[in-house]
């Protein structure tokens, strides 16, 4: 498994960059909305 993990990271850097990105992206987003209803 950690050879799976190795070949990813060295194939798509860019690519699992921009997932994480995504990831922060939905995470942020989230946590907006769920704070939105106490600033209204």
């Amino acid at each position: 498994m950690l050879n799976d993990v190795k070949t990813v990271l060295r194939r798509s850097p860019a690519t699992l960059l921009q997932d994480a990105v995504g990831a922060v992206a939905l995470i942020v987003m989230l946590m907006a909305s769920l704070h939105l209803p106490s600033l209204v």
